[in-house]
């Protein structure tokens, strides 16, 4: 069979893609086990397939899509993965537009939308992908506000020329009023400063739990050079200084080194931090987060007060948004 090359601007497939062209026999090999069906036509070895996780997979459809439908520009969850932004879980669609079209249209997984403009985009090695200011306008409006917020922050961090009020510019454009004003809660949060899609849906989570609002990479400095740590979340209440860490599971599962050695590495950061002033340090991960009642109980642990009455929509519909987050 040949192999689909994947567009070396866009984040690549992260397994091989194989079509027809050179053999008949990929459903033989769908039958046999060897081969899983990407979409029809489009295979892939099936023990890379389910090694995966999820938004790989997700990565690996849109891949498929782009090669049989040349010329859709991709938009929302599908350019966001193919442009390396935040992706939750395995999204079930595919989102694309094409030139002309009146309706919103349906074929298996792929939404074809129904658009008064085609959207800005870029042409990724033969792949049209949509902006990061569309991706970032269309999210802010269409999903939960923690998912738009992460993806808004991503889009800033990946941009230098992207800024919140040519994206909020942009959504005012959209006729939907709903829309505009979801966007609009985003965009008033929206910034390049949180390092991770985690730190950005924390943010989100904190204030929706009616928390004072955090500083973000706050540095603590030492007595000597090189003696500094950098705070994800920071609060000054009262002459104390209350730090929080939004760390992802992943740190400590050995996937990237020794799991012991990065939990001695995170103790001793924390033995250094409390000798520098801070008074406690808070570490959650994304099942916190994802259940906003354990969050809540670290932070009022730490003494931080609730200003406001909890926005209990936004967190009563959170575990179904961040379900499989990265």
């Amino acid at each position: 069979m040949s192999l689909l090359i994947a567009p070396g601007e866009a984040l690549a497939s992260p397994v091989p893609l194989l079509d027809r062209a050179g053999s008949p026999h990929g459903d033989r090999g769908v039958r046999s086990g060897e081969l899983v069906r990407v979409r029809r036509g489009i295979y892939a070895p099936a023990s890379v397939w389910r090694s995966l996780a999820p938004w790989d997979r997700y990565l690996a459809r849109v891949h498929a899509a782009a090669h049989v439908y040349p010329g859709a520009v991709f938009v929302r969850e599908s350019a966001a993965v193919l442009r390396g932004l935040p992706v939750f879980g395995e999204p079930p669609h595919i989102h694309a537009v094409t030139p002309g079209s009146a309706t919103t249209r349906a074929i298996a997984d792929i939404r074809f939308h129904s658009a008064e403009r085609m959207p800005r985009h870029d042409d990724l090695a033969g792949v049209p992908v949509a902006s990061y200011e569309e991706i970032a306008v269309d999210m802010a409006r269409l999903r939960h506000p923690a998912v738009g917020r992460a993806i808004a922050d991503a889009a800033l961090r990946a941009d230098p020329t992207l800024t919140v009020g040519r994206m909020r510019a942009m959504s005012e454009t959209h006729p939907s009023s709903r829309g505009r004003r979801r966007a609009r809660e985003v965009f008033d949060r929206a910034s390049a400063v949180p390092e991770s899609p985690l730190e950005s849906v924390s943010a989100t989570v904190i204030e929706a739990l009616g928390f004072p609002l955090p500083e973000l990479q706050v540095w603590v400095r030492g007595p000597e050079p090189g003696d500094d740590d950098r705070l994800d979340f920071a609060w000054w209440r009262g002459g104390r200084l209350v730090g929080g860490e939004a760390d992802g599971d992943v740190k400590y599962s050995g996937a990237f080194g020794d799991a012991r050695e990065a939990l001695r590495a995170r103790r001793a950061r924390d033995a250094r931090l409390l000798r520098h002033g801070v008074d406690t340090v808070q570490h959650w991960s994304w099942s916190d987060v994802s259940a906003p009642a354990q969050l809540r109980a670290m932070l009022l642990s730490a003494g931080l007060p609730i200003l406001r009455p909890p926005d209990l929509g936004l967190l009563s519909s959170l575990a179904p948004a961040l379900r499989g987050a990265p």
